[in-house]
């Protein structure tokens, strides 16, 4: 049987980390934005995609 996810079974420090990251993810995903639109290479298409759905896991608590 799989426990449900709960942050608050995280060392602090992993929760500080974890709170901060949050904080700084959509700011890095609007610059990389940017550098997409401005110089759009597969790699800069992957990462924006990349840091996309981790800022979308990071606000829903998946992770």
């Amino acid at each position: 049987m799989k426990r449900k996810y709960s942050p608050y079974t995280l060392p602090p420090w992993l929760r500080k980390v974890r709170g901060a990251c949050a904080q700084f993810i959509i700011p890095i995903c609007v610059f990389q934005g940017i550098r997409t639109i401005l110089f759009p290479f597969t790699l800069d298409v992957l990462l924006l995609t990349l840091l996309i759905l981790l800022a979308v896991a990071l606000h829903l608590n998946v992770i």
